[in-house]
């Protein structure tokens, strides 16, 4: 990943993904471009997966420590 994608928010991400997604469907892309705009939708879905393991993990943390102060 480059470094301006490391600093892509979740909804940039996913806003950039969805409109990769909608070009992709569109259809009328070179073999070339198609092929690039799927790795670029591969890079985003991995950003917003990160994003979503992120938030996972520190709610299992506010609820892990819930548990144990209770």
């Amino acid at each position: 990943m480059t470094a301006p994608d490391e600093k892509l928010s979740y909804e940039q991400a996913r806003a950039e993904l969805a409109s990769v997604v909608e070009r992709l469907e569109a259809g009328g892309s070179s073999l070339e471009e198609s092929l690039a705009l799927w790795e670029r939708g591969e890079r985003l879905a991995d950003i917003c997966q990160r994003w979503l393991d992120g938030a996972r993990e520190r709610l299992d943390a506010v609820r892990q420590s819930r548990e144990t102060a209770s």
